[in-house]
């Protein structure tokens, strides 16, 4: 059998050359004597398409194929585009559609080319309906070396497909010489050398790019993951650049991201690993925006995802925040069908938390009841794709527009689809920006160009500014949440940028940060300290109607407790926010300006907090010592400024200025009227064992101004609230 298949090859080699195709007697027919039914092709690596995707593929071509002026239109296309919507059976027919279509695209002019030069387009043997089909399986035809399609004895049999497949057999011989003529005039080895250099490069850096799975650790973790793929024979080294065959390392930037060979892709997929949606094969760019949106969000903030974006994408976040109380509101989910498809992925993945609206999120009211605990929004819309190297992967994960695919087949975008896509951008962005509750919103796009990216912010930030309560919009730092192994990714001027390289698709990203209320902040941060313990039994509650509940329960509790161990235990909590994000403060130091306030105010309003708590159940006790209004001699002076904050607030005593009656003394010394006015003399009379000192202070006062002389009761003296 090997000496037959090379003896096989060779004499296709030799008619290929010799610019003939195989002889039909090499070929076997079926029953209806169609000589496309059986041949050898199975031999090669090529994929033998059903019919129904040459269909599907011709119905997507339909829709995006490049139009002519009027004047310059030498192939006609049907114009009825009511039956251009393709019906696909599964993801692998899909794929294969689109890949088929994006092909005939890519090569649109030479196709039509060789059908005119070859004649086949002129012998009227093909309508205007079929041409369409006749493009894609021309393609098809052209990259199996002009053999005979293998066809599969269960395969539905579709008659227009199998009517211009027989056309094309019978021009194959014209059809390779017109082929072989276009590459002599662009002196091209290969077709793909016809098309543009920058969309070479791009399917070169496509064929070459890794493969990225993260672990879904809801349903097992990354120990359970290796031992199941050092049991299937695979490998792990220590860098992408080791890996060969079956082998497979781990990511250096984010944890429980595995990264794998891209020739292993259709493997992978078989391995019950991935059916079982255990590992999740994604690109790295969206692992990226997953783990930053986790690094901003407290315990319990719920999540805006304001567009649909991929569904591995959404279960991605739901499952780094399964630890929380959160919930995820994705919005724009119109189809019924794709609700449904996405319910049931986000069940076997077991994420639980996804809210799936079919609102858009512009139509949303910021006022909406059910976001009012929405504190992060992901604002990843649609876009020009232009970082990604695979484009078919782009239309089919990121439910794109499918015209985009005329741009990756030229390998730029027109100007003006550009800014169209950037006004549709700032829309969503000044949208975001109305959500007062919101703290920070995360812009997402897989385009390199700026008019999508930094242009859109920059202009989102002038219009927005100071628009809610004075508390603007500003460029957070580019904090990206590295494992502690990893090694940084390039980022600058507030923006992470990632160009399209063989290693990952290229990818922008920008933190926009509101600043915060300080009190918001402080309630922020102790609440997060409370979930996780670490303020071992201080009681955090912001409610007001807590407070007489507090009051009783902190008056027992504020001798054994010191405000100065309050304070302590605050700090030791501060410390260790700060230890646990390291790398945020390394980034922030290019950034001054992105905590050093936030910082300050959340210690200062802790410090308030704590000395409530702490000062006011003793207040009755300081009121009676009147020992307490000499000079404190504390040597810590934050714990003597809450001391005297909290009484003070309780009781000020200035009595001058409220029990003296506006009249002169001019039969007095200036010492005799200080005495009377000084504050020290006349404390005294809000305490008992003092009412004959007091009455002879001020009796004579009375008869001085010639009023009638009579002992006043100290009632009349006293002022009824004397803390105004």
């Amino acid at each position: 059998m090997p000496n037959l298949r090379n003896s096989l090859d060779l004499a296709h080699s030799s008619s290929l050359l010799a610019g003939q195709v195989p002889d039909s007697s090499m070929m076997t027919l079926s029953s209806t004597a169609e000589p496309i039914v059986r041949s050898l092709s199975y031999l090669t690596d090529k994929v033998n398409y059903p019919d129904h995707v040459f269909i599907n593929a011709a119905k997507i071509f339909q829709n995006i194929h490049i139009k002519r002026p009027p004047d310059r239109i030498l192939v006609k296309y049907a114009n009825d585009l009511e039956h251009s919507i393709p019906e696909f059976t599964d993801e692998k027919s899909q794929r294969w559609s689109y890949e088929l279509a994006f092909s005939a695209l890519k090569y649109q002019d030479l196709l039509e080319n060789i059908l005119l030069d070859s004649g086949f387009y002129y012998s009227q043997l093909v309508g205007d309906e079929m041409t369409s089909l006749a493009v894609v399986m021309l393609y098809d035809f052209q990259d199996r070396k002009f053999q005979p399609r293998y066809a599969y004895d269960n395969d539905e049999i579709i008659e227009e497909v199998r009517e211009v497949e027989k056309l094309l057999y019978r021009y194959r011989t014209k059809l390779a010489a017109s082929l072989a003529r276009s590459r002599i005039k662009y002196s091209a080895p290969a077709i793909e050398y016809i098309l543009p250099e920058n969309v070479r490069k791009e399917e070169l850096r496509a064929s070459k790019l890794p493969l990225y799975a993260w672990v879904n650790t809801a349903k097992t973790s990354l120990p359970e993951v290796v031992d199941v793929l050092n049991s299937q024979r695979f490998i792990e080294v220590m860098s992408p650049s080791e890996m060969d065959n079956y082998s497979y390392c781990m990511d250096k930037q984010f944890e429980n991201v595995l990264i794998f060979p891209p020739h292993l892709k259709e493997e992978l997929n078989n391995l019950d690993l991935f059916i079982d949606n255990k590992l999740v094969l994604q690109d790295k760019s969206h692992c990226l925006a997953a783990h930053s949106l986790r690094a901003l969000m407290n315990m319990d903030d719920d999540i805006i995802i304001a567009n649909p974006c991929p569904g591995f994408t959404i279960a991605h976040i739901s499952v780094l925040t399964n630890q929380s109380a959160c919930n995820i509101y994705v919005f724009g989910i119109k189809s019924e069908t794709r609700k449904q498809e996405l319910q049931e992925l986000f069940l076997n993945m077991e994420c639980r938390n996804i809210k799936l609206l079919h609102e858009m999120f512009t139509e949303i009211e910021p006022s909406d009841q059910r976001l009012q605990k929405a504190k992060i929004i992901l604002l990843q819309p649609q876009c020009s794709g232009s970082g990604v190297s695979d484009p078919v992967d782009f239309i089919l994960n990121e439910q794109g527009d499918t015209t985009l695919l005329q741009n990756f087949s030229q390998g730029s975008v027109p100007t003006d689809k550009l800014n169209h896509l950037a006004n549709q951008q700032l829309l969503q962005l000044n949208h975001a920006m109305k959500f007062s509750k919101v703290q920070a919103i995360m812009y997402f796009t897989l385009s390199v160009y700026e008019e999508e990216n930094e242009h859109v912010i920059n202009q989102a930030l002038e219009l927005n500014f100071g628009n809610i309560k004075g508390r603007s919009y500003r460029l957070g730092s580019s904090i990206i949440p590295f494992s502690t192994t990893s090694e940084p990714l390039p980022a600058a001027d507030h923006f992470f940028r990632i160009q399209p390289s063989e290693t990952t698709n290229g990818c922008f990203l920008a933190i926009l940060t509101r600043e915060r209320d300080p009190v918001d902040s402080a309630k922020d941060v102790l609440a997060r300290a409370a979930a996780k313990g670490l303020l071992q039994g201080i009681e955090i509650s912001s409610a007001r109607g807590d407070k007489k509940k507090r009051s009783k329960m902190a008056a027992s509790k504020a001798i054994a407790k010191p405000t100065s161990i309050t304070q302590t235990n605050i700090a030791e909590f501060l410390k260790r926010e700060n230890s646990s994000t390291s790398a945020k403060e390394s980034i922030s130091k290019q950034d001054p300006l992105v905590s050093q306030n936030s910082q300050h105010n959340i210690s200062n309003i802790q410090l308030k907090k704590t000395s409530k708590q702490a000062s006011f159940p003793t207040a009755p006790a300081a009121v009676k010592n009147t020992s307490y209004f000499t000079a404190p001699k504390v040597a810590d002076h934050q714990i003597m400024f809450t001391r005297q904050r909290a009484e003070d607030k309780m009781i000020l005593l200035k009595p001058m200025q409220i029990l003296l009656p506006p009249v002169s003394m001019p039969l007095y010394s200036d010492s005799t009227v200080a005495k009377v006015r000084s504050p020290i003399q006349c404390y005294p009379r809000w305490h008992s064992g003092v009412r004959s000192t007091l009455q002879r202070a001020f009796t004579p006062t009375l008869s001085i101004v010639g009023r009638p002389k009579e002992t006043l009761p100290l009632n009349a003296l006293r002022h009824p609230k004397p803390w105004h």
